[in-house]
């Protein structure tokens, strides 16, 4: 076995030994950090508050159905705004003239703030769940459109004009150069919308809703609750590690056969 094949795994035992010794040191100065300088609980509780309120939650919040309704709402939303964003990315690639008519528009629908959207949409589909996947859906589509738009833009010429000359259709075209090539560029775009599409979420469910975790954390600020507020920030923050992760694993999973260094550990 070579030195390298060898320090791979000491490194990675490292920094997953550098990374937990991180999380205590940050819990120790939760818990006791908060007392040393005397600010109030209702500030910032300590950790071990958060630790019993979060069964608290459980028991009398019904924490768990939320998380649920979140997650759902996280699904759903990042798959429609993902679907759109591949769709709309692919045709404004594939036609110069489609992307100088519409860019300015799409421009504009991004650079608007989406918080603005939220209660607009509430008005427009009441307190349903279609305020919240519409938020996410927003958040969601700009970044894969853009790189789905750049990567289809960025296929060697060469290759298609070859294929052309073995005659092969537009599907072939699309299946065998343009498809493959856009992968990689798809799935960092897909890693950062799993990550904006619980934001968008959280936003339509703290605007207008009774349900899920940004309705949780609105109840827990206003009832003075700042426990539950951390709980349901806590719980918000592992929904949007969750659709990360999912997207990590299927990129790997897709992309196998690049080099392993062209991955990312995070």
């Amino acid at each position: 076995m070579s030195d390298q094949t060898k320090a791979k795994p000491n490194g990675i035992q490292g920094g997953i030994g550098a990374s937990i010794a991180v999380a205590v040191v940050f819990l120790i100065g939760w818990e006791w950090g908060p007392g040393f300088f005397n600010i109030p609980p209702y500030i910032i509780p300590p950790a071990s508050s958060v630790y019993f309120e979060f069964f608290h939650a459980i028991e009398k919040e019904n924490l768990f159905f939320h998380t649920g309704i979140t997650l759902l709402e996280t699904i759903a939303g990042f798959i429609i705004g993902s679907l759109m964003g591949m769709i709309i990315g692919y045709i404004l690639g594939i036609s110069p003239k489609a992307e100088f008519v519409f860019s300015p528009y799409i421009l504009a629908l991004q650079i608007a703030p989406k918080v603005a959207f939220a209660p607009l949409f509430v008005v427009w589909f009441g307190f349903t769940v279609y305020p919240k996947i519409l938020v996410a859906v927003l958040i969601v589509f700009f970044p894969i459109m853009v790189n789905v738009l750049g990567a289809i833009r960025t296929v060697d010429p060469d290759m298609v004009n070859l294929a052309r000359t073995f005659n092969a259709t537009r599907w072939q075209i699309f299946k065998m150069i343009e498809f493959r090539d856009a992968m990689p560029p798809l799935f960092s775009g897909l890693r950062i919308g799993a990550t904006l599409a619980i934001i968008g979420v959280a936003v339509g469910e703290m605007v207008g809703g009774s349900e899920g975790l940004g309705a949780v954390l609105i109840f827990g600020g206003g009832s003075g609750n700042t426990a539950l507020t951390f709980v349901a920030i806590i719980m918000l923050t592992v929904v949007g590690i969750l659709a990360y992760v999912a997207v990590v694993l299927v990129e790997k999973r897709v992309l196998h056969y690049l080099p392993r260094s062209e991955f990312n550990s995070i």
